[in-house]
Formats: structure tokens, C-alpha cells, sequence
């Protein structure tokens, strides 16, 4: 075990980008260009620096990601912002631009979605096979990944319970996605609310979004794997993917590079608020894994419907979430607060010290609400092509320029 970095030494963060037309902002399937001016040639993943870009599924995302471990996450920032200005360079000449949030607001994936169609793409074809991969929760989805790593089983066991307590309100820090073919949702977070359902006839392989309860490595593979590689067999006959990547919970292990990977983040209107929240993210697990045992214990004792139902509530209502299990909060170590929105500010105040680099963008997403919240003061109560192309106008302007977004302007 000596080969793998220690909980927390460590962190990987992958963000999702959409490109867009730059006068219509309706989705462009540009990826393959984009990548094959990039590296000289056509590829699905290229080293740019410090940042690696490639693609997966949809030819209208671009993923961004840090290219190896980085030892801060307040480090990474200015890399970022540096491939979206370089990427939203190269675009211009093809009319087009990046868009951020998590999910393009009136994309129709029936008549939008463009596979990658190069190479060995096996894979894409069997997802779209087996499940039709035309759809908002498979085309129309952009997030942002952070990995944490750990070295062995006693590691993982308190890192996967650290973060399996904390899934349930990461939409009420970071939804973005109100608005999908054209009209206002209903939900803070749509994104999760179709991701969810996106392989709803093997269930196995998203389960609840919350992960099981699981400790190590082997009980991992029984209780989480096996049954999800069963389960598609049928459909799977010549196991392409039977891997553990197709694990579709909110949080997935990936052994093969002993991390943990956080999934249930929408991406934001800039990396600094991306990185503002992850860095709020980072420091609450690990206050939370370096409690006493009886804490994690008592996380992994919560029931994963109780917490797929608190999840339910956060992605509905984002951060004016209800929230009233009270063993959870104890063990979240917030008693006493009654919303999501309240237990995120709390969460921040005890880790104030450690957010010093990001405190502003912190601030809007705590002072103002979600990007989710924001679009919608943004948009109004007229929810039209009109009133959404001129607020995503000034989003990709926020993204382009490195700024946070105000309902007001």
C-alpha cells in the first residue's frame, strides 16, 4: 500500500463545460475539433500545461481537469481559468464559446445529442444501447469531480463515511440547474433529479445516488459491485462494462487509483466558485472523518433512504431544504439548524479558517443563495427564450471573465 497517497495529501478536480453557439447559445458539437487543434491531431484526451482537456459521451462538453494530483486546491485556480480563456479562444473562430452550470436550459437532447463518434468508442456504444443515451441525464449533464484519495482500508472506511454523510446537501451548496427544455423545473437541482433516473431499469448501478454503507474494499465489492455487475450482465454480454467506473452513485471508490470520487456537484459559473466550493466540501469531510470513531459509526448506522430522502429535499428545494432528522445533524455536527441553507453557513463558519483563499465567491453562494436560486431571481417570473438567452448571455460572460454571477446584473 505504500504506492498510494495518504486521505487528504492529495486532490483531483474535473469541471464540465458545454459549447455552445456564440450568438444563439444552443449547444455546438465542437469537442472533436476543439481537441484535435489542441493536440495536433484527433484525440479524446490531451496534457495542456497544468490542465488536461478531453471528452466523454457528448460532442457539446469539454472537461477540464487537473492533470495528475495536486497537493492545494488553492492552487489550481488560475490554471483553470487559463484553459477557459484559451479554450473560449480557439472557439471564437467556430462562432462558439463555453456555457457553464450543470445542464444547457433548453438543449433537446432528442435532436441536440451528438455522440463521440471516433475510435474505439465501444463503450458509448453500449451505454447508448442499452439504455439511450439521448437524453438529459446522459447528454445534458455537466459537473464538477473532486478526488480524495486514500491508502488502504482503514482509510477508505472513514473517508467513505465522511462523505457518504454529506452527500444528502451538496445540491443546496451547489445547484445550478433550475431550467431544462426551456421552462423553470421546479427543482433547485434537475441535473440529479434526471441523473438519477437515467438507468432507472438497472437500478443497480445508481442505487439510491447515496452509497451503501461499507467500510472496506472487499465489502464494497459484495455489497455495492457484484450486485451492479450482475444486474447488467444480461445487457452486457460482451463485458464492456463491467468495470467500476459504471457505478453511478453520488460518490463512487475507484480502486484502481485509490480514490474517492465526489459526483453530485454542479458545476458554477467559474472555477473560483467551483473551487470555493470544493475547498468548503474538502475541509467539512475531513472534520468529519478525523471525528471519533462513534461518529462515523453513527454516520454509516443513518439509513441510505433517510439520507436519499434528505438528498430528495436538497435537490428539490435547494438550500431552503427542510431539514428535520436530527440524528442527522447531530452527526453532521450541526444541531439546531432548520434549513440546508443554515447548516452550509454554520459548516462554513467552523471551517473559516481554511477558506480564506476563496471567502468571496463563498460568500455570494451563502449571502445570495445557489447559482440555481440566482438564475431564477435572474430570469424572473417570464421564463422564455428571450428572458433565459439573456441571462445565460451574462453567465458565459461571468465564466469568460472570471467573475461570480448576481441576479441583479
Amino acid at each position: 500500500m505504500s504506492g498510494f497517497r495518504s486521505a487528504f495529501s492529495v486532490f483531483g478536480i474535473e469541471i464540465e463545460y458545454m459549447i455552445v453557439d456564440r450568438t444563439t447559445l444552443d449547444v455546438a458539437p465542437l469537442a472533436d475539433r476543439l481537441l484535435t487543434e489542441a493536440a495536433g491531431g484527433l484525440t479524446e484526451e490531451t496534457e495542456q500545461g497544468e490542465i488536461s482537456w478531453s471528452n466523454e459521451l457528448a460532442l457539446h462538453v469539454i472537461e477540464v481537469k487537473t492533470n495528475g494530483p495536486r497537493p492545494r486546491l488553492d492552487a489550481v485556480v488560475g490554471d483553470f481559468h487559463a484553459a477557459v480563456r484559451r479554450i473560449n479562444a480557439m472557439l471564437e473562430p467556430l462562432n462558439a464559446r463555453l456555457m457553464p452550470t450543470g445542464a444547457h436550459p433548453w438543449m433537446n437532447p432528442d435532436r441536440d445529442t451528438h455522440l463521440w463518434p471516433h475510435g474505439n468508442d465501444a463503450v458509448y456504444r453500449a451505454y447508448d444501447r442499452i439504455f439511450g443515451c439521448q437524453g438529459h441525464g446522459w447528454s445534458n449533464l455537466q459537473s464538477m469531480h473532486i478526488n480524495l484519495p486514500f491508502k488502504d482500508d482503514a482509510e477508505f472506511g472513514r473517508l467513505h463515511a465522511a462523505i457518504r454523510v454529506l452527500l444528502p446537501i451538496l445540491p443546496a451548496l451547489a445547484a445550478s440547474t433550475p431550467f431544462l427544455d426551456g421552462r423553470n423545473t421546479g427543482f433547485a437541482d434537475a441535473r440529479i433529479d434526471v441523473y438519477a433516473g437515467n438507468q432507472r431499469h438497472v437500478p443497480q448501478i445508481t442505487g439510491r445516488v447515496i452509497p451503501e454503507p461499507v467500510r472496506s474494499e472487499a465489502q464494497y465489492s459484495q455489497v455495492i459491485l457484484e450486485p451492479m455487475f450482475r444486474a447488467i450482465a444480461p445487457h452486457d454480454t460482451d463485458n464492456i462494462l463491467q468495470f467500476e467506473w459504471l457505478n453511478s452513485r453520488g460518490a463512487i471508490a475507484r480502486f484502481d487509483r485509490h480514490t474517492i470520487e465526489i459526483r453530485v456537484l454542479d458545476a458554477q459559473e467559474h472555477p473560483g466558485a467551483d473551487l470555493a466550493i470544493a475547498q468548503l466540501v474538502v475541509a467539512t469531510v475531513k472534520r468529519l472523518y478525523r471525528g471519533a470513531d462513534a461518529l462515523l459509526d453513527a454516520a454509516d448506522a443513518l439509513d441510505t433512504d433517510e439520507l436519499a430522502a434528505i438528498l430528495r429535499q436538497c435537490v428539490k428545494h435547494g438550500e431552503a431544504a427542510r431539514l428535520d432528522n436530527t440524528e442527522y445533524l447531530r452527526v453532521l455536527g450541526v444541531p439546531g439548524v432548520q434549513t440546508a441553507g443554515e447548516a452550509w453557513r454554520t459548516l462554513a463558519t467552523m471551517s473559516r479558517g481554511k477558506l480564506v483563499s476563496h471567502r468571496e465567491a463563498l460568500d455570494v453562494i451563502l449571502n445570495e443563495g445557489t447559482l440555481s436560486t440566482r438564475l431564477l431571481r435572474s430570469v424572473g417570473q417570464t421564463v422564455n427564450a428571450a428572458s433565459l438567452l439573456s441571462t445565460y448571455r451574462r453567465l458565459c460572460d461571468c465564466l469568460a471573465e472570471g467573475r461570480m454571477f448576481h441576479a441583479g446584473g
